[in-house]
């Protein structure tokens, strides 16, 4: 037996070559049951899904197989597969990444999230409520897992001085219960020190004391699990606000970009969907599904309460409060004035905001009209704005200086250095993102997408409302399991054929599945920000899945509810487009060619 549990866990520890090893080999009935092309397409893109989900391989590193297998099996030549690693789209997002770095090299961002905590207040369900507005609004610009690291610290400091250390007081919680069960063990009661003289005289005197010492012990156990709830309710409102706020924003989140990146792929006519005009879509959305999000987490632990409103607080809660208070006001007095480099970041986050938003916002004409048509895109602004960073200096220029012969001659540094932006921006997602879009140009080359639509007629008589629900879901459940980049990088070309067959604009299908991969609130796996929070070692996963399962649910019919309300008007979703008509009389004229060499491949098999 133990030779048994020896090998099983030998297993374990080589699932990953495993999955390395026989997954290709696995997958190969696919190469001779579907068309020579298609199958050879479908092949690799099933091997990256695999990959993706189990991890066999760093998740960038699994992104680089088109520049390999499309060439190698006769799907893409290089030349047509290695620029997708460089679109524009990625460079608008390497654009966020690098203003995120400079927010961070100077630590605006921690005095923005203290400033908002000391406006709100430190009564429980205010500070929550601080907490995940602000960790949303630094998600819709820095990443989520750094937005989530940076407010976790912050969020600990003011918990412990509200409650005290949460080890500390767990042990005093059972400390006290075994005395309780000791004492009721053997018919003694606790008492108060200084009645015990009088309680060996007067009976009745013994019995108020019985009354009082259990009436302390239960409103003990009372605020030792409204400690619990209150600490519980904290750190789990961080990640999911990230995540939430995440979506607001075009570079807020890596599966906004893809869906921007195969749009241009599969229909490069549509030019409806930019920064201005999804964060016109997504913003209230944000807000929306924050407020809700907020009422839920402060009524399930504890925030909120209907008895809290008419019942006086204690002197406890009351020290504790203020407690709380000094420690965000010390916190924010560490950071000193507010230096030159500073105000030069925010000055610079604000242009490169608004900028991108009055580009093109649809409904005025935006600043770029003032130039040739197509050539002003998103990445342009961006990467503008960030270049600034690597000159503008970080301290305040001086005339005095250049007539000072007596001051130091020392070079000034920039707001951002290039070796601070190597070492902060991740990488990874660039390559992360381009292996999506070499998917997409493989899948759109080779004519699978156009497989995939000819095997979604069951699908057309479903109504696109109940379409918008049901992917929704099925996305929000998958991507509890599977990277959200990874997982929107496989269903958005199907969603583009779905559109298609059910006459509806490829909007109104594919926007739900972006947003949907960020509705992932039930595991600690489902996204980093989960993961960080849960290490914290003071959540459960019972805690997670019972809360997110509502967040879920909360944020699947509010999708719906937008899409079917503001979001027809901002991307004209009541018509097909013309963009989507050409991609369907492309696709239709040559459906029936691919239906035959399979007819004919399935007949020789």
């Amino acid at each position: 037996m133990a030779a048994l549990g020896t090998l099983v866990k030998k297993a374990w520890s080589a699932r990953r070559f495993v999955v390395l090893l026989s997954a290709p080999l696995a997958l190969v009935p696919v190469l001779v049951s579907l068309p020579a092309k298609e199958g050879r397409c479908l092949y690799v893109i099933l091997l990256m899904a695999l990959y993706w989900c189990t991890e066999a391989l760093p998740l960038a590193v699994t992104a680089l197989l088109p520049i390999v297998l499309f060439p190698f099996l006769g799907i893409l030549p290089s030349n047509k597969v290695c620029p997708q690693y460089f679109l524009d789209t990625n460079f608008l997002f390497l654009s966020g990444l690098i203003m995120a770095s400079a927010i961070e090299e100077w630590n605006l961002h921690r005095r923005i999230a203290l400033r908002v905590l000391m406006l709100v207040g430190v009564q429980p369900a205010r500070l929550i409520l601080g907490m995940m507005l602000t960790t949303s609004f630094l998600s819709m610009w820095l990443s989520n897992t750094a937005s989530t690291a940076m407010m976790l610290p912050i969020a600990n400091a003011i918990l412990k001085s509200l409650f005290g250390e949460k080890d500390t007081s767990k042990d005093k919680n059972r400390e006290n219960e075994e005395n309780q069960a000791s004492l009721q063990q053997n018919k003694l009661y606790t008492v108060p020190t200084e009645m015990q003289f009088l309680a060996s005289t007067e009976d009745k005197d013994l019995t108020e004391e019985r009354e009082v010492a259990s009436d302390a012990i239960s409103d003990l156990k009372k605020e030792e699990e409204y400690k619990t709830n209150i600490w519980k309710g904290f750190l789990i409102s961080i990640p999911y606000a990230a995540s939430i706020g995440g979506t607001a924003t075009l570079t807020g989140t890596a599966p906004n970009l893809i869906l921007l990146g195969q749009l241009k792929s599969y229909f490069p006519e549509c030019d409806v969907v930019n920064f201005g005009s999804w964060f016109m879509f997504a913003f209230p959305l944000m807000l929306m599904f924050l407020l809700l999000g907020w009422l839920w987490i402060s009524i399930l632990y504890g925030g909120i309460s209907l008895r809290g409103w008419r019942t006086k607080k204690s002197n406890i809660r009351v020290d504790a409060e203020a407690r709380a208070r000094e420690v965000i006001k010390e916190d924010y007095q560490k950071l000193g004035p507010t230096k030159f480099a500073e105000q030069a970041i925010l000055f610079f986050f604000c242009m490169f905001a608004i900028m991108l938003f009055s580009r093109d916002p649809k409904f005025i004409p935006g600043w770029a009209s003032l130039f040739a048509p197509g050539f002003i895109s998103d990445a342009v602004t961006g990467i503008t704005i960030v270049i600034i960073l690597f000159f503008f200096p970080s301290q305040k220029p001086s005339l005095r200086w250049w007539f000072d012969l007596k001051a130091p001659n020392t070079e000034t540094q920039p707001l951002l250095t290039w070796r601070k932006a190597q070492e902060t921006v991740p990488w990874n997602i660039i390559l992360l993102l381009g292996g999506g879009f070499a998917m997409a140009k493989g899948c759109e080359e080779s004519g699978l997408s156009v497989w995939i639509g000819g095997r979604l007629h069951p699908l057309e008589g479903v109504p696109p409302p109940v379409a918008v629900i049901l992917i929704t879901i099925v996305i929000a459940l998958f991507t509890e399991f599977a990277s959200n980049t990874a997982t929107i990088i496989i269903f958005l070309p199907v969603l583009a054929e779905l559109a298609i067959r059910l006459k509806v604009n490829p909007l109104y299908l594919m926007i739900p599945g972006t947003i949907g991969c960020s509705y992932a609130f039930m595991l600690p796996v489902s996204t980093p920000p989960n993961s960080i929070a849960f290490s914290s070692g003071h959540l459960m996963v019972k805690d997670m899945a019972r809360t997110g399962l509502l967040m879920n649910l909360m944020g699947v019919l509010l999708l719906s509810l937008a899409m079917n309300t503001w979001a027809k008007s901002i991307f004209q979703l009541g018509t097909f487009p013309a963009w989507a008509n050409i991609h369907a009389e492309n696709t239709t004229s040559i459906s029936t060619a691919v239906e035959n060499v399979t007819l004919s491949v399935l007949n020789k098999i």
